[in-house]
């Protein structure tokens, strides 16, 4: 009975997730040291899933960031996923990074009913009428978000920073793309805001992913191969990611997809038509030789 209604599910977000595929122009090459710029942020990513951040002390990851300084850690890894927020005196620049979960779990939860898109708080969110999000992404990033921006606000006012940088990992990744338009509306007008997110789903409508576009212009969105989780939810369920895709190709292959769900088989909407096509292991990484995810902590 469980079986037949996954199969159900899954054959329903098949129909829903793959209109007609259609190769679009806006695929270019990255370079070696365009790539080797985004291993910190993966890194990142990676420490956002393990204990000890509240004194940096999580293993190869945080080896990996010398000097970062944590102000604040919190999450219980279930309910509320771990996050952290500090100083990354390397970039000047406040970071806030979210955990993310395990893939075939995340795929399952962005199949069921908690996917239904839903308004935006419009205390958190003032002005964003027209988006519509994921209801378990929004409700998510809700619990943290007040700590998060009394702390980054701190950090701001002690280092005289006027950076944020916002990361995260799948389900990380929607609450860093949410993180990131929430800090955008609250903080100063100067403020500049970087999002970095891997291996992110679809967070909200194309309302939303063209309020993005126009606002958060400093935003790069990792895809890695055959990863499932960036297709889901589906296009026709009214889903749609921002622009600025960067798709792996291979360890030494990335490239810049131009537009909104790029179709090119070089991205990711291109090479996983539908999630029979795609692969969750790819969602782990390599990001440029860096693995994300609890198992790899210590590593």
């Amino acid at each position: 009975m469980l079986t037949t209604l996954l199969v159900s599910l899954l054959l329903g977000v098949v129909a829903l997730a793959a209109p007609t595929i259609q190769t679009r122009a806006g695929v270019t090459a990255l370079s070696a040291s365009q790539i080797a710029a985004y291993r910190p942020y993966a890194q990142f990513s990676r420490a956002a899933y393990c204990p000890g951040t509240a004194k940096w002390t999580c293993g190869a990851a945080c080896r990996a960031l010398p000097g970062f300084v944590p102000y604040l850690s919190g999450g219980d890894g279930n309910g509320t996923p771990l996050f952290f927020v500090g100083y990354w005196p390397s970039d000047d620049t406040v970071v806030v990074a979210h955990q993310g979960t395990d893939p075939t779990q995340l795929l399952s939860v962005l199949t069921d009913i908690d996917f239904i898109p839903v308004p935006l708080d419009s205390r958190l969110f003032p002005g964003l009428g027209g988006a519509r999000v994921h209801n378990g992404f929004a409700g998510t990033q809700g619990i943290t978000a007040d700590s998060i921006l009394s702390t980054v606000k701190k950090i701001m006012s002690e280092r005289n920073v006027k950076k944020v940088t916002v990361v995260g990992h799948s389900l990380g990744g929607a609450l860093a793309l949410l993180d990131g338009v929430f800090l955008k509306l609250q903080l100063p007008s100067g403020t500049q805001i970087k999002v970095v997110t891997h291996g992110m789903p679809r967070v909200g409508n194309k309302w939303f992913a063209d309020w993005v576009d126009a606002n958060i212009t400093d935003l790069s969105r990792i895809t890695n191969q055959h990863d499932v989780i960036p297709i889901v939810p589906g296009r026709g369920l009214g889903f749609s990611h921002p622009s600025q895709e960067k798709h792996i190709i291979s360890a030494s292959s990335w490239v810049a997809c131009a537009g909104q769900d790029n179709t090119d088989s070089s991205c990711s909407t291109g090479a996983v038509p539908n999630i029979f096509f795609g692969n969750v292991i790819d969602h782990l990484g390599y990001y440029d030789g860096v693995m994300i995810g609890t198992i790899f902590c210590d590593a």
